[in-house]
């Protein structure tokens, strides 16, 4: 039991743990903090990765549409629905029905 009390009195130790539950619960980059920021650096990285293939996929097609004409003639068809002078264009519209 004298053990214990001298073990409580002991400033040091009592700054120490007073320290770490300070660090732990109340600072401001306290231990729950960290793990929010660091899911969200986990879904920033999957964004980045995701953006990154679109960008490479996209800068892909522009390449594409500015060297070949057939292309970009498919392209702009099926996109903007442009014809040539002598032809008919024909929209076919799919409704959903709903009861």
């Amino acid at each position: 039991m004298k053990r214990i009390l001298s073990f409580i009195k002991n400033k040091y130790l009592i700054t120490i743990i007073g320290l770490v539950v300070w660090l732990v619960f109340f600072d401001r980059n306290d231990v729950f903090t960290q793990i929010d920021l660091g899911k969200q650096v986990k879904q920033l990285e999957k964004e980045k990765n995701y953006f990154t293939q679109e960008i490479a996929v996209i800068t892909s097609d522009i390449k594409e549409l500015t060297t070949n004409p057939k292309t970009l003639e498919k392209f702009a068809r099926e996109k903007y629905l442009m014809k040539r002078n002598n032809e008919d264009v024909f929209v076919i519209v799919q409704e959903n029905k709903q009861h």
